[in-house]
């Protein structure tokens, strides 16, 4: 399906186009590019524009680019435009435009990702749906997202994050959405704000985008509800309201049930049971915003509560990833899925073993199910080996308050009562070189620390490590 040609690309950047060629696709990473896409040269650590020519030798049809790269011939299938960031940016805008899709933004300070991709299963039974992949949120992210979007789209689900202030509102407006939703606001990058009302400040800068007589979807369990609501009154836009508090879509209990999250709630006046393939109480609120958002943009809610029973993160079984912050790249490994005594010591000593120069860092769970035992078996992880390789371990839960109180000093880290109270300090522990493990028991919700930790940066583009 070709995406776009030579002609429709230079009109919607006010590029110049060499040769008649169309595209499939978009990619900024020569590691994954797909014959027929084309390459995007944006600069991060190095210049995009030097992997240019081994992006055509993979096949891509074309590429984006503000000058003839080195190496190139001269007649090659180029794009050029000013600047390679507007250019891309000019085609998300030109994508939007051209699409009759309804459009729903996400953002918050934790867990707009997971919600996005409930989003995207609730929708995709009800509609051909298009949604960022990965955490592309950011200002490359975003009209990257955009620009992929097929003319066919009839729903499209965009994430939003930020670092700091001013970066919500260009993007929302550059997606303009019919629904967006905040997950929730915490303290999470408050290096860049005066208070948590600032964040919240920001994360409301979403309903600016807000297409006319569009729905806001919002938490009215933060202590900055308050704040969401003058803005989406001043802005005119329809406020809907989830959570524990909420009017509209009021959470009443969230309990695991198997191996599953099961919530009774009252959506819009109806009762509905929702079961969500993953633990943890907090799926089972953003699930419920993700039902009021599916139903603002006219999908059945019926069709989407079924959808949703479909879904299911990525299980943590020891994935590595590499997470570009701003003063450099960490690497997650995300083995959050379980945990025992010989899991767990068999993951330490992963991280104490995987090369790199930064620290060594872990966050690590409860291990559950281990009997009378279980208080010495958590202590007891302090006496291994690969313990003198890591630097800095994180305990998580009231059994490994244990191996906290057992670590040396200059080894232990914080001692907190669930995965959540870890979030808000992620950005203050972890620099750019660290190699971060997060690890621990299902119920344990490990996967929390994995998704504040992607939501601290972005995916790498190629050319910063191609």
């Amino acid at each position: 399906m070709t995406l776009w040609t030579a002609s429709e690309a230079a009109a919607a950047t006010g590029g110049k186009a060499q040769g008649d060629w169309s595209v499939s696709g978009l990619s900024i990473d020569t590691r994954t590019i797909e014959p027929g896409d084309m390459f995007v040269a944006l600069k991060a650590a190095r210049d995009g524009h030097d992997f240019v020519a081994q992006a055509l030798e993979k096949g891509a049809g074309a590429a984006l680019v503000s000058r003839v790269p080195d190496g190139v011939p001269a007649d090659a299938p180029l794009l050029i435009v000013d600047d390679v960031q507007a250019g891309l940016e000019a085609l998300g805008c030109a994508s939007r435009a051209r699409t009759n899709a309804k459009v729903v933004a996400v953002t918050g300070s934790v867990g707009k990702t997971s919600t996005k991709e409930m989003l995207a299963r609730m929708l995709s039974d009800q509609g051909r749906t298009h949604a960022a992949v990965a955490s592309y949120n950011n200002h490359w992210g975003v009209p990257l997202t955009l620009a992929r979007m097929p003319r066919d789209t009839e729903f499209a689900v965009i994430e939003i994050g930020m670092n700091h202030p001013g970066e919500i509102a260009p993007l929302a407006k550059q997606a303009r959405p019919h629904v967006v939703m905040v997950t929730t606001v915490a303290a999470v990058h408050l290096e860049a704000f005066e208070n948590v009302e600032g964040i919240a400040a920001e994360k409301a800068a979403i309903m600016e985008g807000l297409e006319p007589g569009g729905t806001a979807v919002l938490n009215a369990d933060i202590a900055e509800a308050h704040v969401l609501h003058d803005v989406a009154a001043g802005l005119g836009a329809t406020a809907r309201w989830f959570g524990e508090s909420a009017a509209d879509y009021t959470l009443h209990s969230a309990g695991i049930e198997g191996e599953e999250t099961v919530a009774r709630a009252t959506a819009n006046g109806r009762d509905v049971e929702l079961h969500i393939q993953s633990l943890g109480a907090h799926f089972a609120m953003n699930a419920l915003g993700a039902l009021a958002c599916a139903e603002a943009l006219g999908a059945d809610p019926a069709k989407a509560v079924e959808s949703l029973a479909l879904w299911s993160p990525v299980k943590g079984r020891g994935v590595r990833e590499a997470i570009q912050l701003e003063n450099g790249s960490i690497t997650l490994l995300d083995d959050s899925y379980n945990a025992n005594p010989t899991s767990m010591a068999a993951a330490l000593a992963v991280l104490a073993a995987t090369p790199g120069r930064g620290r060594r860092i872990a966050y690590i769970g409860d291990m559950k199910e281990l009997g009378p035992q279980e208080v010495q078996l958590h202590a007891g992880l302090a006496d291994l080996d690969a313990v003198q390789g890591i630097d800095r371990i994180h305990c998580i839960g009231p059994l490994m308050q244990a191996l906290h109180e057992a670590l040396p000093e200059e080894k232990r880290g914080g001692w907190f009562a669930t995965s959540a109270e870890a979030v808000p300090g992620l950005a203050e522990e972890i620099r750019g070189g660290d190699i971060v493990l997060a690890k621990g028991s299902l119920s344990m919700a490990l996967a929390r620390i994995v998704d504040g930790i992607r939501e601290m940066g972005h995916s790498t583009p190629t050319q910063e490590n191609a």
